[in-house]
């Protein structure tokens, strides 16, 4: 398998460790035992469970040099793991409840990061990310942060959240003012919703959907997704951690690549879900028994869908040609 990897759907707030939201906890005394295991990780029941103890553990992460520290440490994994790509789920209702001052704070300490970190071999984007279970009101502040502030770092917009709040086309105008701003689109859809929330995130000019794997559901979606060349942003280990499918051999990934679908593969929340890129990759290959000319393709079709310049695709493209 590639030691070289793209990640294309991780959360920042979701891939703090939990010994360092443990730190910034203590250095606040505040008690967030109720938050984790007896071994120290984090712990939680469900999907809505796991939003609670999401919200309550970014809950420390105040100010731009938290969100500072956080993007170096959640770099610094990644390029353990083989990443020298990444694209990272970030929202300013965390950075600043959605103010657009405060949001510029955080993301020129953030993007001081992101430069220092691409000289040392891993490159990567932000995507602004509205909270779908707070509403279209809130969306829109989100989105007004990213138009505002696309370029450099910032090149896409997205909606992460609780799926079964709502439907996707409630948050229009926030795509469409991100998508008047430059920005590239994807969605938070087909997981926890059937393939009707796909179409839906279709209509607002998504290119890429997140996660999307119940499109096994519907052999014409399917067909529209391949067709269209809309890229997944799946996340294998998330899935199963979450209940959704039984095992790795179980996931439909498979499927959807067989059926000519663009499938990539990310963490989504690596700590909550005990998982990593390296992981990933070595589960898939044992359940499909995928290799070099599999994962290599996924990592192309990551590239194609990435929301950056064409420079810095065309450099990515020669690293899997």
């Amino acid at each position: 398998m590639p030691v070289k990897k793209t990640e294309l759907h991780l959360h920042l707030e979701g891939a703090a460790p939990p010994g360092f939201i443990r730190s910034l906890a203590a250095e606040r005394h505040e008690d967030l035992s109720g938050i984790f295991d007896a071994a120290g990780n984090y712990a939680y029941r469900g999907f809505e469970d796991f939003l609670r103890v999401y919200e309550a553990a970014s809950s420390v992460l105040r100010g731009p040099r938290d969100y500072a520290r956080l993007l170096a440490e959640v770099l610094e994994r990644s390029a353990e793991e083989g990443v020298i790509y990444t694209e990272l789920f970030v929202s300013p209702e965390f950075c600043g409840c959605g103010d657009l001052a405060a949001w510029r704070d955080h993301l020129a300490a953030m993007d001081e990061v992101a430069v220092r970190m691409r000289a040392q071999g891993i490159d990567s984007r932000g995507i602004v990310t509205c909270i779908r279970h707070l509403g279209p009101d809130r969306a829109r502040r989100s989105a007004i942060c990213a138009a505002e502030t696309a370029g450099t770092w910032i090149t896409g917009f997205g909606m992460g959240g609780a799926e079964a709040v709502g439907r996707a086309t409630d948050y229009a105008w926030s795509f469409d003012c991100a998508r008047e701003a430059g920005l590239g689109l994807t969605c938070h859809a087909g997981e926890w919703s059937g393939p009707d929330s796909i179409r839906d995130a279709l209509s607002l000019g998504c290119t890429r959907i997140g996660h999307g794997v119940r499109a096994t559901e519907d052999a014409a979606l399917m067909r529209d997704l391949a067709e269209g060349q809309v890229t997944l942003e799946v996340c294998p280990g998330s899935n199963i951690a979450l209940g959704l499918f039984r095992g790795w051999s179980a996931h439909p990934i498979a499927r959807l690549a067989d059926a000519g679908v663009r499938v990539t593969v990310s963490t989504d929340d690596p700590p909550f879900f005990h998982t990593t890129m390296r992981r990933e990759y070595d589960r898939l290959a044992s359940a499909f028994g995928w290799a070099d000319d599999e994962f290599r393709q996924m990592n192309r079709w990551a590239i194609d869908a990435a929301f950056c310049d064409e420079a810095t695709r065309d450099r990515l493209r020669k690293e899997f040609s």
